[in-house]
């Protein structure tokens, strides 16, 4: 019987205009390496098999050179550009793919990934065919309309903070991709804000997506804050 394969697609496209700066945020320098280095390092080490790191247009020579070849992440097999959407960068990381039966993604902004939480998506996609990584809100979480009024408050014990990677099996998120895809391109999802992966399965099947925790360390670096944080976190030595 053959090993199922796993491959990863590492978002790393984004301009990063929350970080005020003129290099984007997935090359910003954190205790010494780009941001990037630290998820691919993770992905590197772990048993998903194949890696397509997803960039901007006029980046993937630089990433081959100056991430890739540098720093011998040999499971990168392919560095291909993105979309002016993360859906559409996902959907192009989806397309680059030859095989696969399980699909890990990830936001290349997001350095305090670690081998366990990866190894422990990896087992549970595998189980539910449909899983998403998040930590439970420590927060009360306000639902508002336009015009910042309160008009609901969810019991907070039910309330999650979604990270990545999301993984799911190759056939549900293509099809879930294709199909959002076409629908955009009909015209009928156009009121759709796609902020991740799950909302995709969620708007296209009733198939059900595991919660699968995380850690609060993984946190998106966007801002400014965010490095600070993140030199921080790196003194516990994730990596």
């Amino acid at each position: 019987m053959m090993k199922e394969k796993s491959v990863a697609i590492v978002l790393a496209a984004g301009s990063g205009s929350r970080m005020k700066s003129n290099t984007p945020k997935q090359y910003m320098d954190l205790g010494g390496k780009p941001v990037i280095y630290y998820s691919l390092y993770a992905f590197e080490i772990s048993s998903i098999d194949e890696v397509i790191l997803v960039v901007g247009e006029n980046e993937i020579d630089y990433n081959w050179e100056h991430i890739v070849k540098k720093y011998n992440f040999t499971k990168v097999s392919k560095v291909i550009a993105g979309g002016d959407e993360r859906y559409l960068s996902v959907f192009n990381g989806l397309k680059a793919i030859d095989y696969a039966d399980y699909v890990l993604i990830h936001d290349g902004a997001r350095p305090f990934i670690t081998i366990e939480i990866l190894e422990k998506v990896l087992l549970s996609v595998k189980e539910h065919k449909a899983c998403v990584v998040g930590m439970p809100s420590k927060d009360t979480i306000k639902i508002s309309d336009s015009n910042n009024v309160i008009t609901s408050t969810p019991d907070r014990k039910y309330t999650w903070i979604i990270q990545t990677p999301q993984a799911f099996s190759y056939s549900i998120i293509m099809g879930a991709y294709s199909k959002i895809i076409d629908d955009i391109s009909k015209g009928l999802g156009s009121n759709i804000n796609i902020t991740d992966d799950a909302m995709v399965v969620e708007h296209t099947s009733n198939y059900p997506i595991k919660l699968i925790e995380g850690s609060y360390l993984n946190i998106k670096v966007t801002t400014p804050e965010d490095l600070i944080i993140g030199d921080i976190f790196l003194k516990k030595s994730l990596h």
